[in-house]
């Protein structure tokens, strides 16, 4: 049995600490009214962290899973019958085609910028090429992470890495409430590309590479490639049951794997053709399905000329307008070749040999 190797964590707060970081939530003044409430409720929250009550709620996990007697987190398992409901709907015949339109852009006009993004603009030309062509559009905006109130992506924290079945679908990390880390945007997230028959990836490039709001959901998607359905199995975050698992032999499901997709990148300066590539190459690793050349697209908007007047060069591109609205009708067909059968992924019908 290979080790489980420790020694990195940092120390856990002190009081004091606990009571500086708890109490900054509260800068404004106006809560100086309720000082006595905070400070029970701070007390409250203290104890939590010092008993590591992650999942202060749970219930019995029940048939079908490893242990039935293991106490699940009620937030997990409501999110795991969601995705169970969300996948019997996407498979079946008689639902619509639905393909999920995600734009990745950290700009609105409800936040500093005071503008909507470009990004945004672009995802809602497809939904109306979608709608146009009989596809359900879901509109994913994912620059709500700017604007909403306690709207969170929290960070991927590399399960896998220690073993695949460490790695729940859908994730068990969050929410961890002795530690704050609520607010969990994620758990909606995989309901809707599971019921997406098609994905579109609307995105600008930040600094050559895609938005960290993107990149956030990417990192926490790792579930979706290979990721263990029955956290029961592991007793929860065992790192040893976890890795005697995976070394017995792990089969690495595919849980998104058939769904097309489509690409829209652009930029001003560079990095177009590098981002869309790695998302494409992302997209082929989970088992996705292109949908061909006039599913993917990179374009310049406005090369090298003013951030001011982006919106208006947009307006005057009407050939990269239309590039846009290509790729939802790429992805439109790829859709419904998919779902009558005209079409089966050449890899759904082979082994490979390294499935991680």
């Amino acid at each position: 049995m290979t080790t489980v190797r420790k020694g990195q964590a940092p120390a856990r707060l002190e009081r004091d600490e606990f009571h500086r970081k708890f109490i900054g939530q509260f800068f404004d003044p106006a809560f100086e009214a309720v000082a006595g409430e905070l400070a029970k409720v701070e007390e409250i929250a203290w104890q939590a962290y010092q008993d590591k009550r992650k999942a202060p709620r749970t219930v019995k996990a029940g048939p079908g899973f490893a242990d039935p007697d293991y106490d699940l987190s009620i937030e997990w398992k409501q999110a795991r019958d969601r995705l169970l409901a969300a996948d019997a709907k996407q498979k079946d015949p008689a639902t619509p085609s639905r393909v999920l339109v995600i734009n990745a852009s950290a700009r609105n006009d409800g936040t500093c910028p005071s503008e909507m993004s470009k990004t945004w603009r672009m995802s809602n030309m497809a939904k109306e090429t979608l709608a146009a062509q009989g596809i359900e559009a879901d509109l994913l905006d994912l620059s709500r992470l700017t604007s909403d109130y306690d709207r969170h992506i929290h960070p991927c924290k590399a399960c896998v890495s220690t073993a695949m079945p460490l790695c729940h679908w859908p994730c068990s990390c969050y929410p961890n409430h002795s530690e704050r880390q609520t607010g969990d945007w994620m758990n909606e997230i995989y309901e809707r590309w599971v019921a997406a028959h098609g994905i579109i990836i609307m995105t600008p490039v930040y600094w050559y590479q895609t938005p960290s709001t993107l990149k956030l959901m990417i990192d926490r998607l790792v579930c979706a490639d290979g990721g263990n359905p029955d956290p029961s199995s592991t007793q929860g975050k065992d790192p040893e049951i976890a890795k005697r698992i995976e070394l017995d032999g792990w089969d690495y499901p595919k849980h998104l794997a058939g769904r097309a997709f489509g690409l829209v990148v652009h930029g001003d300066v560079a990095g177009i053709e590098g981002t869309r590539r790695s998302l494409s190459d992302w997209l082929n690793w989970m088992g996705l399905v292109d949908s061909g050349s006039f599913g993917q697209l990179d374009r310049f908007i406005g090369y090298y000329e003013s951030y001011a007047e982006s919106h208006d060069v947009l307006d005057r591109d009407t050939a990269f307008q239309e590039e846009v609205r290509n790729v939802a009708r790429a992805v439109a067909l790829a859709v419904q070749d998919i779902r009558s059968g005209r079409v089966i992924p050449p890899d759904a019908r082979l082994r490979d040999p390294r499935p991680k």
